[in-house]
């Protein structure tokens, strides 16, 4: 699979995913991105069918009118995603706390392997 095409399958997957999460309809969540009434439907149908990528700074229109960091849009990994959705809904003091807990994660050594 060529990177453009890995690109717009996650792009699409993610985008349905945040607006049905939204509870947006595609015309709702193409006019709330700035496109055309007329065509907001079609565009959203065809970047959630991998037909089309937007440009980047559709994608993020497309992520700010759904209430995500744009990065969740194009992030291939499923639960980097999550974190990536879940930590942008926290407040500012919390993503510190948050980012330290995953500092320390990481610095931690790896369990897998071991044995109960």
């Amino acid at each position: 699979m060529s990177r453009n095409a890995a690109t717009s399958s996650v792009f699409s997957k993610r985008l349905k995913q945040a607006r049905l999460r939204s509870r947006l309809t595609q015309e709702q969540l193409g006019i709330d991105a700035g496109i055309d009434e007329f065509s907001a439907s079609a565009r959203v149908n065809q970047y959630e069918k991998g037909k089309h990528v937007p440009k980047l700074q559709m994608g993020q229109r497309l992520a700010e009118a759904l209430h995500v960091p744009t990065s969740f849009l194009y992030e291939e990994d499923d639960l980097l995603a999550s974190l990536l959705a879940t930590a942008s809904r926290l407040p500012r003091e919390k993503k510190k706390i948050l980012l330290g807990h995953a500092e320390t994660l990481a610095q931690a050594p790896s369990e897998t392997g071991k044995t109960k």
